[in-house]
């Protein structure tokens, strides 16, 4: 079992993360609209791998099956994204998703160690950049199809979950990121997860 400070966290990381499922559940069904099956989908597994974390502890983190499941994160949020707010490219960025996750599911569960190295940034990295720059985007561009103004703080959850996705990512293959070392991002991890969830509560639920 992880430690109670990791456990305080995660437990305060899940109830946001159970918060915002009810939310898209009860959005989707007042407009059915696919954007958010996308998130649900993000959100849920954000709240299925914190029980697992709470439960196992971090070393799951090490785990091929988790690393694939956990990339259901950013890409789920990045397609919900792309398919609310950039409709243009909302096709071509379904494309990606799929090869994404692909790629880093035979990379990581087939052992391929160099193409993994390769796979797990660059997809989880793309992703987050979409996270963190299309909210802004959204909000200030006449592109933008009605996202309130603080719907920023999406983008802020998207620059956490994009420095703790790549941080691991690195720490999955063998190396470091900057001063990400793996004790450092061990001892950051849960913090960080309840700092982003709470950035992506305060931005999808803004009305205006």
């Amino acid at each position: 079992m992880a430690p109670i400070k990791d456990i305080i966290f995660l437990l305060l990381t899940g109830g946001l993360a159970a918060y915002l499922c009810w939310y898209f559940y009860q959005r989707y069904n007042l407009h059915k609209a696919l954007h958010n099956i996308y998130y649900l989908m993000g959100f849920a597994v954000l709240l299925v791998s914190g029980l697992l974390l709470i439960f196992l502890g971090l070393d799951i983190l090490a785990s091929p099956y988790v690393l694939t499941v956990a990339s259901l994160i950013p890409l789920g949020i990045s397609m919900g994204l792309a398919e609310e707010y950039f409709p243009g490219w909302k096709k071509y960025f379904k494309w990606f998703a799929l090869v994404g996750f692909l790629a880093i599911a035979f990379t990581s569960i087939g052992g391929m160690e160099t193409l993994k190295k390769v796979a797990v940034p660059l997809f989880h990295g793309i992703a987050g950049l979409v996270i963190f720059l299309g909210p802004f985007y959204a909000t200030s561009s006449s592109q933008g199809k009605g996202a309130p103004k603080g719907f920023w703080w999406v983008g802020i959850g998207g620059l956490l979950i994009g420095l703790g996705g790549i941080a691991l990512a690195f720490i999955s293959v063998g190396k470091q990121l900057l001063f990400f070392s793996p004790e450092f991002v061990m001892l950051i991890l849960t913090p960080l997860l309840f700092l982003m969830t709470g950035a992506f509560a305060l931005g999808f639920t803004r009305k205006g």
